[in-house]
């Protein structure tokens, strides 16, 4: 647990920062420094000024920043953005017990860091925390070579405003999460406050023991001075005499509960103090959008651990599927004994063994290939062919054993009917007498062709099209080339078989 704490703490990821059209990037002292760091590496100004011109134009997305790493993708004139980096050494283990143990002495330091502040007597101690000439290391994935080209001087410009609101991501950069540095300074400073008592404890003792010795003797001597008779002022003949001995007790410092003042409050458990506290109403909920977002474009280029257009089109998918679900109706209430839907008073009736009913969703649970086709049919809604998704089917071919032929007829049915469409492509069924049977007398009265029937087929073997019906009542229509049983969706289905037809034939 503490290890997966550790790693979720060393990353951190901030959305793309606003335009931002004039102003110095860096309002701090400590990020100007890290512009002047980026300033002193550069081979070429101009390089610089483009860099400068897409941070203020807003081409930077999402910045990963990772001990030694900063990463994010940038736009630049292409349809796909590039991926920059910048790399800076991290802290040896030594480098950080120095850092840490100087803040941990000095509480002023510590208090500069939880205000978001960066204390200069830490960044200009024996450890060096801000980069200097040459410290930072950039790479894109861009073809320029330059030094760094404009998108990873796009990205250190941008940095540069998140070290200004907040001087952990340096830290982060040198190695250490925000979490993990906290941690490890409040055990350094309560390990050093316990110390500093105790060294006070053992100074303190001796004098506190010789000081209630000598107003012991005093007290004695007090009350033999005012005792009358010779016993006052010498022992009595034959006796012995002989100085009681003063007990060497330690003091505590901790006050007895005598000692403690009355009234004092024992202390109040955090859930009793917050248990009234005043809680808001949650505000409501945004409104929903006309239509689903669309995932930024992802970079291409080698060794990356994902395939950037798989990703795409699967978080595409997450954000409609999402958008469908939040715009599927509710199912009403069940009505009940104690209340009735129209007054909404009741709740649904729970389900056996007092779980929770389940909730309607417009996605039903799918078999693996049914859902794979789903993912091509809808990632690329258009019914042609491109360099992108021969590629994808091809992927999708090897993945499922199937061939690529087989791949795109099933998510051309798809695209037509969805499941039902694909459950037509390869199964037949005999619908029973109605709408079957009086679909020909509709097409001869239209004086279209005739079809000959089969199943639920309808078919003109000399046209080579073909009348699917399915279970949802409608027509899926299909077309085959001469000569060969190789029959194809064609065009959307239709709940009327004459304008399915009439669509099949005018093409």
């Amino acid at each position: 647990m503490a290890d997966r704490q550790t790693r979720a703490d060393r990353s951190r990821t901030f959305p793309p920062l606003p335009a931002r059209a004039e102003g110095p990037f860096a309002a701090s002292w400590w990020g100007s420094a890290w512009v002047d760091a980026l300033e002193s590496t550069a081979l070429d100004g101009a390089r610089l000024d483009r860099g400068r011109a897409y941070a203020r134009e807003g081409h930077v997305d999402t910045i990963n920043v990772t001990p030694g790493r900063i990463v994010a993708t940038v736009r630049g004139s292409r349809p796909r953005p590039y991926s920059a980096e910048i790399r800076l050494r991290t802290l040896s283990g030594q480098e950080w017990d120095d850092l840490l143990g100087a803040v941990a002495a000095d509480p002023t330091q510590l208090a500069a860091l939880l205000a978001k502040k960066l204390p200069s007597a830490l960044a200009e101690g024996d450890v060096r925390l801000l980069p200097g000439p040459g410290d930072l290391v950039p790479r894109c994935s861009c073809p320029d070579l330059g030094r760094p080209c404009k998108h990873a001087a796009a990205l250190c410009f941008q940095v540069a405003r998140l070290l200004d609101a907040d001087p952990f991501v340096l830290l982060l950069m040198r190695g250490r999460g925000e979490r993990e540095l906290l941690d490890e300074l409040s055990r350094r400073h309560a390990t050093l406050t316990a110390h500093t008592a105790a060294e006070t404890a053992t100074h303190t003792a001796p004098t506190a023991r010789h000081t209630a010795r000598t107003a012991r003797h005093t007290a004695d001597g007090s009350r033999a001075a005012q005792m009358p008779g010779p016993a006052a002022d010498s022992p009595a003949p034959g006796s012995l005499t002989r100085e009681a001995p003063v007990p060497d007790t330690p003091l505590s410092d901790a006050p007895s509960p005598a000692a403690s003042a009355p009234g004092e409050p024992a202390g109040v458990l955090a859930r009793d103090a917050l248990a009234d506290r005043h809680r808001p109403p949650l505000p409501p909920p945004l409104a929903l959008p006309e239509h689903p977002g669309r995932p930024p474009a992802l970079p291409d280029a080698d060794g990356l651990p994902v395939d950037p257009a798989a990703l795409e089109f699967l978080a595409a998918d997450a954000a409609a599927r999402a958008h469908a679900f939040l715009s599927f109706p509710a199912a009403p209430p069940a009505p009940s004994a104690t209340g009735s839907a129209a007054t909404g008073s009741a709740s649904a009736p729970a389900a056996p063994g007092g779980e929770r009913p389940p909730v309607r969703s417009p996605f039903p649970q799918l078999p693996v290939w049914q859902d794979a086709v789903r993912l091509a049919a809808t990632a690329h809604p258009t019914a042609g062919l491109t360099s992108a998704t021969r590629a994808l089917y091809r992927d999708l071919a090897a993945a499922t054993g199937r061939t690529s032929t087989e791949v795109a007829r099933s998510v051309a049915a798809w695209r037509q009917g969805g499941p039902e469409g694909l459950a037509l492509l390869d199964t037949t069924w005999n619908p029973p007498a109605g709408d079957f049977d009086r679909a020909r007398s509709a097409l001869i009265a239209a004086d279209l062709p005739s079809l000959r029937p089969r199943h639920n087929h309808l078919t003109d073997p000399l046209r080579r099209i073909q009348l699917r019906y399915g279970r949802d009542h409608r027509w899926y229509p299909y077309e085959s080339e001469p000569g060969a049983e190789d029959w194809w969706p064609t065009g959307p289905a239709d709940p009327d078989p004459v304008g399915a037809l009439t669509t099949l034939l005018a093409r």
